[in-house]
C-alpha cells in the first residue's frame, strides 16, 4: 500500500511538473505572440522630412519602430540619431535617383527578450573556394532564429505592404554568428555584435518569411562615420541586394575599403554598369521600389521570381559571375 501510494504520488509530482512546463512553455509561446503596442510619434514632423519627395520618381517606402523601454545603460541608438542617419541616407540616395518616404516613426514598449537577440542559426556549411559566396548561399541559405522570428513577429504589424515596405528596428543588440577559417583544415565560429543588419535575401532566401522580408535592425549610431552611412547602407543590401562589394572586389563578409556605398568604410559610390555589378540597375529594380502614377497609385516593380536570391530571374543579366575563394590553405 506504501509502495502504492509512493508511485501514485511520484506520478501526481510529475504531471504537476509536467503541467507546470508545459504552462510555462504556453505562456512564452503566448508572449512572443503578443504584438508591441505602438503609437505614432508625433513629435516627429513626417510631412517635413518628406518634402523633398517628387510624384513619379523611384520610391522606397521606409518606417522607423523605436522602443520606448531600453535599458538605461544603453545609448547607442537614439531617436535623433535614427532620423538623423535616415536623412543621410535621404541624401546618399539622391544621386542614385532614388528617394525615400518616411511613412511614420512609432515608439512603444517591447518585450524585453527581444531588445537583444540572436539573428540567424549558426550556419552548417562554410562558404569554400568551390562556389561564390553567393551560390553558395543559394544553395545554404541563412536561417532566422526562432528568437529573431518571435522579435520582428511581434514588433512588426501587419499590412498589405509589409513585403515591400523596409522596417528600421532599433534594438540593443543583435548577435551575427559565421564560419571563419581557424587554421589547417578547421573553421571556427565567431559571433560579431553587429551595429545594423539588413537581413537581405541574397542571404537568406525564401527561408526568410515574406511579411518580414523588410526588417533592418539597427543597434549603433553612435560614432560620426555610423550614423552618416549605416541605414543607407544596409538600405543598400537590402535593395540592391548585394553583399559588401564594389567593382572589381569581390564580396566578402567584411571588407573595409573606399569608394563604394557597400563596402565598410567612408564611400557613398552606388556604381551603374557591369563594370559597378550593376549597383544603380538592380537598385532601381528592386520590389521595394514603387513609382506614383498621374492619379498617385503606387506602381511597385516586379517582385522576386524565386525568393530573392542574387541570380533570381528578376535581374536578368544584371549579375556577375565570379569564382569562390577561401582562406585555407589548398595543401589542406
Amino acid at each position: 500500500m506504501k509502495k502504492s501510494l509512493a508511485k501514485l504520488a511520484a506520478v501526481t509530482v510529475l504531471a504537476l511538473v509536467g503541467a507546470g512546463t508545459n504552462s510555462l512553455a504556453a505562456n512564452s509561446e503566448a508572449r512572443a505572440d503578443q504584438p508591441a503596442n505602438w503609437t505614432i510619434n508625433e513629435a516627429v514632423d513626417v510631412n517635413a522630412i518628406n518634402s523633398d519627395l517628387v510624384p513619379g520618381r523611384p520610391t522606397i517606402d521606409v518606417g522607423i519602430y523605436f522602443p520606448s523601454n531600453f535599458d538605461p545603460g544603453f545609448d547607442k541608438v537614439t531617436l535623433p540619431a535614427m532620423l538623423d542617419s535616415f536623412m543621410s541616407a535621404k541624401e546618399i540616395y539622391a544621386p542614385a535617383g532614388v528617394q525615400l518616404n518616411l511613412l511614420w516613426v512609432k515608439s512603444g514598449e517591447v518585450d524585453p527578450r527581444f531588445l537583444a537577440i540572436q539573428a540567424n542559426e549558426i550556419p552548417r556549411i562554410p562558404d569554400t573556394e568551390y562556389v561564390n559566396l553567393y551560390v553558395s548561399s543559394r544553395r545554404h541559405p541563412a536561417e532566422l532564429t526562432e528568437m529573431a522570428k518571435s522579435a520582428f513577429e511581434s514588433v512588426i504589424e501587419p499590412d498589405e505592404d509589409n513585403s515591400r515596405t523596409i522596417y528600421l528596428v532599433a534594438l540593443q543588440d543583435v548577435i551575427f554568428p559565421f564560419l571563419e577559417v581557424s587554421e589547417g583544415r578547421n573553421w571556427t565560429m565567431k559571433m560579431v555584435r553587429t551595429g545594423g543588419l539588413s537581413f537581405p535575401t541574397y542571404s537568406y532566401g525564401d527561408t526568410l518569411p515574406e511579411r518580414l522580408r523588410g526588417v533592418i535592425t539597427i543597434t549603433n549610431l553612435s560614432k560620426p562615420s555610423r550614423l552618416r552611412r549605416t541605414i543607407a547602407h544596409e538600405i543598400g543590401h537590402k535593395a540592391m541586394n548585394v553583399s559588401h562589394e564594389y567593382k572589381a572586389t569581390d564580396p566578402a563578409h567584411e571588407i573595409y575599403d573606399e569608394g563604394g556605398l557597400m563596402l565598410y568604410g567612408s564611400g557613398e559610390d552606388i556604381p551603374s554598369g557591369r563594370e559597378g555589378r550593376w549597383h544603380l540597375e538592380r537598385l532601381l529594380m528592386s520590389p521595394f521600389v514603387y513609382r506614383r502614377d498621374a492619379e498617385g497609385k503606387k506602381v511597385w516593380n516586379e517582385d522576386y521570381k524565386e525568393g530573392g536570391h542574387y541570380y533570381d530571374p528578376l535581374y536578368g543579366e544584371k549579375v556577375v559571375d565570379f569564382p569562390g575563394v577561401s582562406g585555407m590553405d589548398p595543401d589542406w
